[in-house]
């Protein structure tokens, strides 16, 4: 699997909380968030637009930063 970083526009837990909400509702991936960082990292096969438009449906700005 790849792992893709992405910045997402997170300022409070309930910012985190929203972004694992959605990633958990994906199954077969597995993430990490660091909120200080406004971080996520995706490791998963899906293709980077749909996990793009995924993190998007939290309501944050969304930047993919590349593999890791």
């Amino acid at each position: 699997m790849t792992k893709h970083e992405f910045e997402v526009a997170m300022t409070c837990e309930g910012c985190s909380g929203a972004v694992t909400r959605i990633l958990n509702k994906l199954g077969d991936v597995k993430f990490e968030i660091d909120l200080p960082n406004k971080l996520v990292w995706i490791e998963s096969d899906k293709d980077v637009d749909f996990l793009t438009e995924t993190l998007k449906k939290c309501g944050k700005d969304v930047k993919y930063n590349g593999t890791k």
